[in-house]
This record gives C-alpha cells, sequence and structure tokens, in this order.
C-alpha cells in the first residue's frame, strides 16, 4: 500500500556546507523529480529547495528509496542531517514549514510562496499525484489561514530584515551607507525593500541580466550594472549582500583582497544568503572583511529576535485542526481500495456460485432466477456491511494493521483503482 514520506535537510538539522550539496538550483528540479519516480516504488514526488532547507515529499509503496537520491547528492550518507517522517506525520511537518514555523525566523512570510512555486513546478513536470495534490493544496490553504488568523507574520521578519540588522550593528547609521546587492531575485527584492525601509539611498544592484538589474534598482532608487561592473562597486560599498543561484562562488579572496587594498582602510561587510554560497568562506580572512553567511544569520536569529510565542501557539492550533481533516482525508484513501476490491469479491462469489448451478434448476424460469440472484447479491451485500462500516470507522492507529489482515483473509487484490484518486493536473494555483 502506497505511503506519503517527507525526507529532508534543514537549518536545524544540516550545516551550511550540507545544505549547498543538496540544493537544487534553476533547471534541477524537473530531472530531479524524474529520477525520483524511475525508483521502483516512487509514484508521486515533489521537490522543495530554499536557503535553508531541502525536503522530499514522496508516495508509493517504498518511498524510503528515495533517501539514496538524495546521498547521492552529497556524496555520503547523510546521517543525523536527514529527518523523515510518514503519512499523517509528514503532512504536518509541511504544514508547519507552509506556516512559517519551522522557519529560521519563526513567522516569515517568503516560505508560502517558495513552497507554492516549488509544488507548480512538480505540477509542470506531471510528477504529482492524488496525494500530494491533496497535500500541497491543504497545507497552502493552512499557510493561508495561519496568517490571515494569528499575527505570526506581524513586523514582516526576514532573513533580509535581519542582514539589516546586522549591518546597523557593525556599521551604525545607515543612511550615508552604500550598499551593493548582487543579484535580482526574491530574497535580494527583500534586501532593497528592507535597505530602503532604513533610509538607505545610495544602492547599486548587479545580475547577469541586465534588465532585472534594471528594473529592480528603479523601484528604489538605486543604479545597476553587470558583474564586469562588480570589482570597482565593491571599493565603494559599505555593504555586500550575495543572493543569486549561481552553482559557484562569485566572490573569491584574492580579488577580494585587491579590492580592499583600494579601499583605504574602510571596512566591508559582505552578507551571503546564497545556498550554495556566492562568497567563498576564505573572503572572511582577508583583513577588513566581516563576512555573514546563513548559518551566521542563523546564529544572530537566536541571539536577538523574539518568535512570537503566543501567536507561535495559536499556529499550531491551527496546523492540528487542519491535519484532523487531512487525517479523514487519508483514511478513506488508504481504506476505499479495500472496500472495493471487498465488494468485487463478493459480486465474484455470487456470480461463481450462480454459474455453477445454472444448469441445476430445469424449472426455474427467467423471473425467479432473476430473484435468486438478487437475493444471494443482497446476502453477501448484507454480511460485507458490517465489516465494510468497521474498517471506515478505524483510527489511523490501528487501521494499516486491520486492513493488511482483512486482505489476507479474504485475498484481495488491490488492483482497483481508488474512489478517492485523481489524475494530477497541470495548472497554476491562484493568488
Amino acid at each position: 500500500m502506497s505511503e506519503l514520506l517527507a525526507l529532508g535537510a534543514s537549518h536545524k538539522t544540516a550545516d551550511l556546507a550540507v545544505r549547498e550539496r543538496l540544493a537544487l538550483l534553476d533547471g534541477q528540479v524537473e530531472p530531479f523529480l524524474h529520477e525520483l519516480l524511475l525508483l521502483d516504488g516512487v509514484s508521486e514526488a515533489v521537490a522543495i529547495s530554499t536557503c535553508n532547507r531541502t525536503e522530499l515529499y514522496v508516495v508509493g509503496e517504498a518511498p524510503e528509496q528515495a533517501v539514496q537520491v538524495l546521498d547521492a547528492r552529497t556524496g555520503a550518507p547523510l546521517g543525523e542531517a536527514l529527518y523523515s517522517s510518514r503519512n499523517c506525520d509528514a503532512a504536518r511537518h509541511l504544514y508547519r514549514v507552509v506556516s512559517g514555523l519551522d522557519s529560521m525566523v519563526v513567522g516569515e512570510a517568503e516560505i508560502q510562496g517558495q513552497v507554492k512555486r516549488a509544488y507548480e513546478r512538480a505540477l509542470a513536470a506531471r510528477t504529482t499525484g492524488p496525494l500530494t495534490n491533496q497535500l500541497f493544496r491543504a497545507a497552502l490553504a493552512t499557510g493561508k489561514r495561519v496568517r490571515t488568523e494569528t499575527a505570526i507574520s506581524e513586523g514582516h521578519a526576514s532573513v533580509a530584515s535581519v542582514a539589516v540588522d546586522a549591518a546597523q550593528a557593525l556599521i551604525g547609521d545607515l543612511t550615508a551607507s552604500r550598499v551593493v546587492i548582487v543579484g535580482a531575485g526574491e530574497n535580494s527584492e527583500q534586501v532593497a525593500r528592507a535597505f530602503h525601509a532604513h533610509g538607505v539611498s545610495t544602492m547599486f544592484v548587479a545580475n547577469r541580466h541586465r534588465d532585472r538589474a534594471i528594473a529592480l534598482a528603479a523601484r528604489f532608487g538605486g543604479g545597476s550594472g553587470s558583474f564586469d561592473e562588480l570589482p570597482g562597486e565593491l571599493e565603494r560599498a559599505d555593504v555586500v549582500v550575495s543572493s543569486t543561484a549561481s552553482p559557484h562562488a562569485i566572490i573569491g579572496p584574492e580579488e577580494l583582497a585587491a579590492v580592499m587594498a583600494e579601499r583605504d582602510g574602510r571596512r566591508l561587510l559582505l552578507v551571503d544568503l546564497a545556498v550554495p554560497r556566492d562568497i567563498d568562506p576564505a573572503c572572511a580572512a582577508v583583513e577588513g572583511v566581516t563576512l555573514m553567511d546563513m548559518d551566521a544569520l542563523q546564529r544572530a536569529i537566536r541571539g536577538h529576535l523574539s518568535v512570537r510565542r503566543a501567536e507561535a501557539v495559536r499556529a499550531e492550533v491551527i496546523v492540528e485542526e487542519e491535519i484532523q481533516t487531512f487525517a479523514g482525508w487519508l483514511g478513506r484513501l488508504e481504506v476505499m481500495p479495500t472496500l472495493a476490491a471487498l465488494r468485487i469479491r463478493g459480486d465474484e462469489v455470487v456470480s461463481e456460485l450462480l454459474a455453477a448451478n445454472a444448469g441445476r434448476w430445469e424449472s426455474l424460469s427467467e423471473r425467479d432466477a432473476a430473484r435468486v440472484e438478487a437475493l444471494a447479491r443482497a446476502v453477501a451485500k448484507r454480511l460485507l456491511h458490517e465489516p465494510t462500516e468497521r474498517v471506515k470507522a478505524l483510527d489511523g492507529e490501528h487501521r494499516h494493521a486491520r486492513l493488511g489482515l482483512l486482505r489476507e483473509l479474504f485475498g484481495l487484490e488491490e488492483e482497483v483503482a481508488s474512489e478517492a484518486g485523481e489524475a494530477a493536473e497541470v495548472r497554476r494555483l491562484a493568488g
């Protein structure tokens, strides 16, 4: 019987070096999902990859085989860095992720959009199915409910705002500072907005695609340019925040040392929000440089951000309420194939008996034959009614074992499509 399995590593279990190797960059997601579906025992798959986590949600007869695909990305077993959960526990984990309860900054809003895009990519790759479709739609609805009914996202806390706090701690007043933002994606936009809100008016955006850099810079009154202009901008910058999807470092220690030699002793703060990292860790050893990567930001968050505990508790209550709904749906999904097979088995027994005895009632009229068949089928239906109702009423703790026993006792072949099943549909989500 198919199961739902969640597998992953996050900022809570794996250091940045491990998360870098697990990260799925643009263009890697669809081939990776198809690789998962090539495994025997995996029939559905969705992958989430952000700067703080890489998680797989897989469905199948033996979904744990997906572990080998994750291990292959790191070149070694993940060990304690890997966490996993099944069925309702897996759903609960995803609900908490979407709600911001498992984030580095509790309540951060960006994760909702990241999960939504991950699901849409899986839809487009045609690797979802009945279970993952229900799971992700319900999880996204839960995240929306949490943010509507609680104040967990109040204040718009995010990694970007923590980066601004780090800059203020090192520099002080930021209004006269020059900030260089490398990259023009969602994280870079959040960073630009956060610095602009703190009075930074001198900003430069560098990106491989010049049009995107121009668009982002124009929104916050800054300039823009290509990566070729980056060395000169580094010489003038007070803060550099980098967040690209580059598979390799774009700022190294040798070129940074040359830049620092031209700065007349002025210190430079580098903030690396990318996974894999944009800034070589060896840059931290360059004189006059302060480097903060995602692990360093996480330590800073623990030190000075509140968790908004009361709102987190309220959010957990909402998650549990929604999980009960999902558990009921999952129970029906698990039960229906067995009950369908049980009904078919009952009909087969009746048909076999009628066929075996068809020649023994020489004087039986067509009308009486129909009555005998109707009676036989009614007896079979009545006999199966009680076990059917009891199976429907089973709780999650006992359902799986009891269903297995029922299938064994009646010799059922579960090749009947689940009544709860639906074909994966490819469409974007609204809102």
